[in-house]
């Protein structure tokens, strides 16, 4: 027999947040606020209710759907289908060999090739992807972080073939490579020469992209990891923080100059009022950050401009069609909180890919959301309720202590190199499960109010074995119709580039030009910087 319901005591630690902050039965007005520098007006400094003044009146956020898989025809396909259901930007989910710079026909990607995003080996794949696509006027975001710099290389050169204007080109490359160390594993050379490389493709989108967000980072994969709501926002600023000092150390850019172009992704999860203070105080944050410690001058350096995925970790294979609740609820925590850009993940993703009927229902989720509840009319509709400010100034309080113990440590990079966050992640996944199993954390249908019905027989996405054979052909007839010469050229263009204090993004272009791999590229890299080794975390 299952259980229908589960004893709710008065247990003083139920009125705490995941994140462990602890909740008053109510909250008083909070005489000590200082509305002026600690809120203001939407759009203005240290913007805690929102990036704009008008909120989402005048333009809603993105909605994407995080998509990819098999071959590039395949999800060209499903591309052109949300994008005629509605959808205003795509989000591109690529494969693990292409994550972790492997050619499809590398010994290291067999039964991986298109399996959970769309392989890309070459620019031809890039082309075929954004077929009939005009990618001038469609906002696309690539989760790619080693290859990142090569993926947008091959964007690029895909663009020019459609005779794109190259500058009107909007979205996004994740490219954080610094959390893949500590969370994701998508890691492939040493942090030093990965930085480098991050950086190189920020100048030159700053350069030459002007409307492209060169990074995002990322505290998303922090939280999937285990990291709570704090640790996530305040790890994803710290890696901001890296990243501002790298790029303003070498002496061509001042924070004004790239800041505008970075962007920040996070996981929305189930805790409705800790989620959207998480939002609020993270922009406060940011925005002195920004100002006080990197001199910025112009507003939209100091603004924290974020795109989040609702579901992930907080979705259950248990009672699998309450996902489509918490996708809801965690939606509008997300506008809630002031958001740029939401992906809604389907119901079904614990069991397999998405189906396009689960895809188009999660993309539902945020349209009803979005022209039905009426929560876009107003900015920051929860401003000044005594509870979220507290809770705001409590979050801002906690995410800025867990920051200064990685400032106390080192840095960012320091940290991560010796195994410091990786460790902290594991501590608090382990607190998680330890509460779960103990029914502390309470999750229905996981914990309480269980059945003993069968999981449902899902239908997801079969994938065709005949793919991976797809691939390979196109592969090799890639590298049969190239200029051979023109490859090595290039490829020893960018090895000795590596090692000199140039931005490599021209030649990484040159690379895409010449129809060089995603495995050659990074194998010339490798021979230069080697591999990363992870540490060993107790």
């Amino acid at each position: 027999m299952g259980t229908s319901s589960m004893d709710i005591s008065d247990d003083k630690d139920r009125y705490v947040t995941p994140s462990g902050i602890p909740l008053d039965a109510f909250y008083p007005p909070n005489e000590h606020l200082d509305y002026n520098s600690a809120l203001g007006n939407p759009g203005q400094f240290p913007y805690t209710r929102g990036n704009f003044a008008t909120g989402y009146r005048e333009r809603l956020w993105t909605f994407r759907q995080y998509a990819g898989f098999g071959t590039a025809e395949e999800s060209n396909e499903r591309y052109k289908y949300l994008l005629g259901q509605g959808a205003t930007g795509l989000s591109v989910a690529l494969d693990l060999p292409t994550q972790c710079g492997y050619d499809s026909s590398d010994v290291e990607a067999e039964g991986e090739v298109g399996r959970v995003g769309v392989a890309i080996d070459s620019v031809r794949d890039m082309e075929i992807l954004f077929n009939d696509i005009p990618l001038d006027e469609v906002s696309v975001s690539f989760t790619i972080n080693g290859t990142a710099a090569i993926i947008l290389a091959f964007y690029i050169v895909a663009a020019e073939k459609q005779a794109a204007e190259i500058g009107r080109l909007r979205g996004t490359i994740q490219n954080d490579i610094l959390k893949e160390y500590a969370s994701r594993g998508t890691w492939i050379w040493p942090p030093k020469p990965s930085l480098r490389l991050t950086a190189d493709t920020i100048e030159y989108c700053a350069d030459n992209l002007p409307l492209f967000n060169a990074i995002s980072v990322a505290g998303a994969h922090f939280r999937d990891a285990g990291a709570n709501a704090i640790q996530e926002m305040a790890f994803t600023l710290s890696d901001a923080v890296a990243y501002c000092e790298e790029l303003t150390s070498r002496g061509r850019m001042k924070i004004d100059d790239f800041a505008p172009q970075l962007s920040f992704f996070f996981y929305t999860h189930g805790d409705f009022f800790e989620e959207i203070a998480k939002y609020r105080a993270g922009r406060r944050i940011w925005a002195r950050i920004a100002r006080e410690r990197f001199g910025a001058t112009n507003d939209k350096s100091c603004m924290l401009r974020a795109g989040c995925v609702c579901g992930g970790a907080s979705l259950y294979s248990r009672q699998p069609m309450n996902n489509l609740i918490r996708v809801a609820y965690e939606n509008m925590a997300s506008v809630l909180g002031g958001v740029q850009s939401i992906f809604t993940a389907a119901w079904d993703e614990p069991f397999a890919l998405p189906t396009q009927e689960s895809t188009t229902l999660a993309l539902r989720t945020q349209q009803i959301l979005a022209y039905e509840t009426g929560v876009a009319k107003v900015v920051d509709p929860l401003g000044g309720s005594y509870f979220i400010e507290e809770l705001t100034d409590g979050m801002e309080e906690r995410i800025v202590e867990v920051m200064n113990g990685i400032e106390r440590y080192g840095g960012m990079v320091k940290a991560i190199e010796q195994g410091y966050i990786q460790q902290l992640i594991s501590q608090e996944a382990y607190r998680f499960q330890q509460q779960l199993e103990a029914g502390k954390r309470q999750v229905v249908g996981v914990n309480i109010f269980t059945t003993d019905d069968p999981t449902p027989d899902i239908r997801g996405y079969a994938m065709d074995e005949r793919n991976a054979s797809i691939q390979l052909e196109r592969l090799a007839n890639v590298k049969s119709n190239r200029d051979s010469a023109k490859v090595h050229r290039c490829l020893d263009d960018l090895a000795k580039a590596s090692g000199q204090n140039i931005n490599l993004m021209p030649l990484l272009l040159e690379c895409a030009r010449a129809y060089c791999t995603v495995g050659e590229i990074t194998s010339v890299l490798k021979e230069i910087w080697g591999e990363y080794a992870q540490p060993v975390v107790f």
